[in-house]
Formats: C-alpha cells, structure tokens, sequence
C-alpha cells in the first residue's frame, strides 16, 4: 500500500484529524504532606470494581481516572478536568494525588503497601501473582494511557483510494499493525520530549541503585517492563495473538493483559476477540505523567500524539517487522537513560523527524497548533525545556519530593477553590453541573447531547435516563410541565383542590391593564408575567402604587410575557418545598435581594461590596447570583425614599426586591428541620393534585408555628417545573441539601444510597 499516496488524496484530506480519544491516568493517594494515604478507597464512589470513571489500580491507594470515548480533544480534556474534580472532593480535604509517575517514599517493607481491595477475587488474585512476580514496589509506577483511534470516516475513505486490500476489516488491521511497529520504533521521541521520571524516591529498588538522574525511569529497563523471556510479534495480526497466548501457556505471563508492550492492540474485551473483530484502536502506555499540568498531560502532548500517528502512519517502515521493533526497544532505552539536561544522541533523527512532521502538515493543509513546533524545537534545542529537564532543574533547588507535594498542594487548592463547580463544564448551569458530578460519582455514564441546552443522556448498564436542566426528566409528563409554566392554570388547578392561592387578574395588553388600575391602586398587590420563570419581571407593592409606577411595573411584565397577572399580595414569609416522588426534601427560606449599611459608602457601592462575593455570580453558574442595580431596584428603592447613590445608617438593612428569588440576588436559608410535617403534607398534596413529581413550590406563610389547618395560615402562590437546586445544596445559611443525589436515586432506585453525599 503506498500511504503517502493514499493520504494526499483529495477524497481523504477532509477526514484526516478525524479521531476518537480516551485517557487512563493513574494516580497515588498521598496526604497533605506528601506520604503515601493510609486510608481506603473513598466509600463515596461506588465500590463495584468496573466504575466506569474511578477505579483502584494494583494498589488500595492507586487512583486510576478513565475518560468516556471523545471525539474531539476539547471534549476529551473537559471530562479528565471533572473527573479528577469527582477524585479531588471524594478524597475529601485530607487527601491529594501524587503528580509523578514515580511513587514518593514507599515503605520499607514491602507488604505494607496494600493491594487493592476488590470485591472480584479472580481480580484480587491477578494482582497477588504480580506482586509475586514483579514486587509491589514497581506496581506503585503510575502513567497515562492514551487510547487512539482513527475516525472510521478516515480508514473508509483510504480504503476506498486503494484497491490491493479487498476486506475492510483486514485493511483497518493492517493500517494500525504499521503504526504500532513505527511507534514501538520511534517511540525513543515521545521518552525524550515527555519522559519525567528522572529518579526514584527512598525505598523504591532495594536491589539496585538508581542514584543516577535520567530522563524516564519508569520508560527504562529499569521500570514496567515485562521479563526478558517474553517475546510478542508485531509482524501480524495472527502472530500477535499466537505470541500472547503461547507467553501465557508458557507460564511466563500469568494473563494477556500482564503483557506491558508500550502500545497494546485493541478490539474487545480479550485478545482472542481481536481473532473475529480486528483491531478497534491501539492504547499507548509509555506516557510519564507530566507533573506540571493539573491532570498529568496536556492538550499539547495530546495534539503532538494524534499528529506524531499520523505521521507514522505516512513514515516508511523498516523492511523486517520484528527487527523494526527490537531496534525500537534499543534506542528507547538509550534516551530513557541519559541524563536529562544531556543532548540526545539521536539529535540529528529528532531534528528529521519534526521537520518531516512539519512537511507534512504543510501538504495535507491540517490544523495545528501554531506553538507545537516551536516548543518542539525549543526542548530538541535545550533539554533544560523538556518535562525531565524541567523536574530536574526544578529538583536541584529542593528535592523531587517536595517540588511533587509542592506541585499537588496547587492542584488540591485549585480543585477545592471552587467546590460547587464541575472543572471542564462550567459555562453549564450550576444544577446540571452538581448532577453531573454526584452522577459520575455513582458511577453513572454521563453524556451530553446538548451543551447548551443542558441536556443529558445516563445510562447505569442497560438503564438510560434523559434529563434536562439537572430535573426535567420522564418521571413529569409535557403537560404537567405546563401546568406549572401557566399560573393561571396551577392556580385553578390548586384551587379546585382546596389550596388557597391568591386572588388575580389576568391581561393580555398593557392599555387593558391600564384601565383596571383603580382595582389595585390603593391595595397590596404583585405584577407578574403569566409563565415566566426565575422571578423575571414581577414587581410587588405593598402599600399600593402611583400610576406612574403601576405603568412601570406592568411594562417589565410584559417584556417577559405576553400575558401578565395582576394579584391580591400575601402578606408573611417566602418558602421554597422542594418536593421529590411525594417526599418534602428542602424547605428554603428566601431573603429579598439586600445590602447593610455602614454609615459611609452608597448603596451602589454596597451591591458592588457584596457581588464581590466568590459565591456570587450570573446566569446561574455560582450558588448565588449578583445583586443587579435595574428599573425593578430603582423602584423598590423609590419606595423606601432612597436611590443608589442614597448612603444607609450603620446596620441599616436596605431591601433592593420585594420578591426573594435567588436568581434576582436573594439570600438562600436552608429552615427545612424548623417547618412542621404538617406544611411539607400541604406542599406534597398539593404538588400531586399537579399530576406532579419533581417541583419547586412556593408558600406564603406568616407564622409557621400557627397550625396549617387555621384560615389564612398559608398561601401558594407558585409552581416550578425546572426548580434550581444548586441553592439548597449551597445555601448562603444552614444545611446542605444534596438534591442531584434525591433525583438521581428516583431515577435509578437500582443504585445503592450512601449516606455519604459530598
């Protein structure tokens, strides 16, 4: 097959950086001192030994974070950066992950490091015949795999430009079996650009001396390597499959995944499926964590990867396979151990390479990255610049110990820096971010159909469940949800089942709301838009309102909705049930969007105090939104005789909304142990007669100490279908309600609760 040729073709060209990823990164527990974790797995991730995003390594305290299968790049990154956010947090505050491949200082006896504590014991047992075999102390090297697959798009179209092969499945082989011989042959670059793991710590080898610093330990004859008796043919399919299972009969593998090539063959759960399947993608393991990027490798060394098989998949390769490969070995040992701020011997090779890299890219018009050449050329020129040479310059001034717990204490700080977030997706809205996270922590598969309609696909094994907005799902029916948008229809609906609702008109043009306005004039009341959601629009007046400020008030309504309600005000407190599967659980009471004097700075310059408050944000990406400073606070403002630049006494509380919603910048307290079961029934009935199953429902309630059955005691005033829930989970006072977790047990009741939700 002449590639070259086939991979110029205009027919192949669109389809080139097509690609599906995924990543394995395996990581040590340490404490915040940097020793090696005493304590076991998190019992907050589900202990099934198959977790699709977290599960153990060899060892109890070995972290191993697996991607989902991306298309892109940017999706692949943006699932790493969650995934170790669910680690982080899971940990808890008293845990953090080791940046280096290479373990910190293990124990001087070697059973003291435990292995890991499966519930599968043929799993269990796998691990026992390593440590018997290999030692315990070397299974403590961790690394990143990065999984490869060529865009299906791609191989049919280089298929199609080719005639010599006729079965498809044969050529996809054959494609794959080349760049797995020309990267175990070139895989020397990827040890000289991205090795670092230049030494070991105390108790690492009692056997030999590795005092001498070098670019990759864990990459050299001296790391993860299978014994010199096992031998593997690359040549062909057959001969690889031949090879792993007579190393197995042989005894000198105890399994075909002992087999530790720097590039493994995949096609199915076992060897023997790549017989009938043919190879799906190949999965490179030669890859030292990188200790400067947060989650062990960087989107540059991911593109340099994805360019770096291409280009294999171009380059010639040698004429005898096995020969090919066994030179690969050689020269890979030699870079892995020279010293890292040592020139390369194989310079002038590296050189070549990158330019032909560079060629390439120029006649096949891809895409890259403007800085990765440059930063290619930039460590080939100064080895001071490649991830060795940084570690070890980095090392001289310490140890590589303390620049490794200096390393993960930013890392811990910046994934706790802001708990409520979901790293990789928070431009989402804050609820679905929560749900993602307590979701992948369960160990539920979590997709997004839509990003910006916040729109998800779980699935539990053959379970799936579509969820919008972190609780729109198919336990409330399309009607029900609009019940609850209408509030002229919940009101009816609440109505004829006996709830007291407030009394109202309904208008559909401002000039017919004009003309009512001697009804209201001179009595309580509250504007608001007929479906509008998050407390938009709604103006409240509590002794009444001038004409001109009535105008006002119905104009906002009507820039939310086409249909607005004028209604009778309740006087009491603002509560939020949230109600899910006919259960109350969180009672929120809503402070109106406020500021506190102090006697010296404006009441402008207090909301802007105020919004410098971490928690506080917009568009519903933080706990608590930003107090705005709009025509709705002007006039609330107006009413209490201030303006924004009026200046409030020491201690003086200034009310900025009437309405306490937290979307307009209210303040969230968590009373639900304080309201009687006797209001929560109410709240549950009434969410039934709805036909509903998952609703935010908000009561009036002047004194929840006055029994719910005396006239007057409460009023319901609205509905919600898509309640937030990130305001219970994180509320400006009281308890944490972790809601996600509520709604993701109803949804999957197959799950087993923990008590434990983070």
């Amino acid at each position: 097959m002449d590639l070259k040729k086939m991979l110029v073709d205009d027919r192949v060209k669109p389809y080139l950086l097509k690609a599906r990823y995924g990543i394995e990164k395996e990581g040590k527990r340490v404490d915040l001192s940097g020793n090696l974790a005493k304590t076991d797995h998190p019992t907050c991730i589900s202990q099934g030994d198959e977790h699709p995003y977290l599960q153990r390594d060899f060892s109890e305290l070995q972290m191993e974070i697996i991607t989902p299968v991306s298309e892109t790049l940017e999706e692949l990154f943006n699932y790493l950066a969650a995934i170790h956010d669910v680690a982080y947090r899971s940990m808890g505050k008293n845990e953090m992950l080791w940046p280096l491949s290479m373990p910190p200082q293990l124990p001087e006896k070697e059973e003291n490091i435990v292995i890991a504590k499966l519930k599968n014991v043929e799993n269990v047992r796998y691990r026992q015949e390593l440590s018997n075999s290999y030692g315990r102390r070397k299974q403590m090297i961790c690394g990143v795999h990065f999984n490869f697959e060529f865009g299906n798009e791609l191989i049919q179209a280089l298929f199609n430009s080719q005639s010599e092969i006729k079965d498809y499945e044969q050529f996809k082989t054959e494609i794959y079996l080349k760049v797995t011989r020309n990267y175990l042959h070139y895989r020397w670059l990827v040890t000289y650009f991205y090795g670092a793991s230049p030494s070991s710590e105390k108790n690492f080898s009692l056997e030999i001396s590795l005092n001498k610093a070098m670019r990759s330990l864990r990459s050299s004859k001296y790391g993860y390597t299978n014994s010199d008796d096992v031998h593997v043919s690359f040549s062909s399919l057959q001969n690889y499959i031949s090879d792993l299972s007579s190393m197995v009969k042989s005894g000198l593998l105890s399994a075909e995944k002992e087999f530790y090539s720097p590039v493994r063959l995949r096609g199915g759960d076992t060897v023997s499926d790549l017989e009938n399947h043919g190879i799906d993608y190949i999965e490179l393991r030669n890859i030292d964590l990188n200790p400067f990027e947060r989650y062990g490798i960087s989107h540059e060394q991911a593109e340099f990867l994805h360019l770096f098989l291409l280009y294999l998949l171009w380059k010639d390769e040698g004429a005898n396979c096995d020969e090919w490969v066994k030179m690969g070995d050689v020269n890979n040992d030699i870079v892995a151990l020279e010293h890292p701020l040592k020139h390369t011997q194989f310079e002038t090779k590296a050189k070549k390479i990158i330019d032909e890299m560079e060629y390439l890219v120029e006649i096949l018009n891809l895409t890259i990255s403007d800085t990765l050449f440059v930063h290619l050329r930039d460590m080939l020129m100064n080895p001071s610049k490649t991830l060795a040479g940084r570690l070890y310059e980095a090392s001289k001034k310490s140890s590589q110990s303390e620049v490794a717990t200096s390393i993960a204490k930013e890392n811990y700080k910046k994934s706790w820096d802001k708990p409520y977030q979901l790293s990789g997706f928070t431009d989402m809205e804050l609820s679905t971010q929560i749900l993602m996270f307590d979701a992948i922590q369960l160990g539920i598969q979590v997709e997004i159909l839509d990003r910006h309609d916040q729109f998800l696909k779980l699935q539990l094994k053959d379970h799936v469940e579509y969820v919008k907005n972190g609780n729109m799902t198919s336990k409330d029916s399309y009607v029900s949800t609009l019940i609850m948008e209408n509030k002229t229809v919940t009101k009816k609906i609440l109505q004829q089942h006996g709830f007291r609702v407030p009394n109202g008109e309904e208008f559909q043009s401002i000039e017919q709301a004009l003309l009512s306005y001697d009804l209201f004039s001179s009595k309580p009341f509250v504007v608001k838009p007929k479906t509008t959601n998050y407390g938009l629009g709604i103006s409240i007046f509590k002794e009444g309102a001038n004409y001109d400020d009535y105008k006002k008030a119905i104009t906002l309504a009507f820039k939310e909705d086409s249909s607005i309600l004028i209604e009778k005000f309740m006087t009491g407190t603002e509560y939020r049930f949230f109600v899910v599967d006919d259960k109350v659980h969180a009672v929120l009471l809503r402070v109106p969007a406020n500021v506190k004097g102090n006697g010296k700075n404006t009441i402008e310059e207090l909301v802007i105090q105020k919004n410098r408050d971490p928690l506080r944000g917009r568009d519903h990406r933080t706990p608590l939104e930003s107090i705005q400073l709009g025509e709705l606070e002007s006039l609330m403002l107006k009413g209490q005789g201030y303006d924004i630049h009026s200046i409030p006494k020491n201690d003086e509380i200034i009310y900025l909304r009437e309405n306490s919603n937290i979307s307009t910048g209210g303040d969230s307290i968590d009373v639900t142990d304080q309201i009687p079961e006797e209001y929560k029934k109410i709240a549950v009935d009434a969410v039934a007669a709805l036909g509903v199953k998952i609703c935010g429902i908000d009561f009036i309630i002047e004194n929840t100490k006055v029994p719910a059955a005396y006239k007057n005691a409460y009023g319901i005033i609205e509905a919600n279908f898509n309640p937030s829930m990130y305001m219970h989970i994180y509320p400006y006072k009281g308890e944490s309600r972790r809601l996600t977790m509520h709604i993701l047990h109803y949804l999957f009741p197959e799950l087993v609760k923990s008590q434990d939700y983070r």
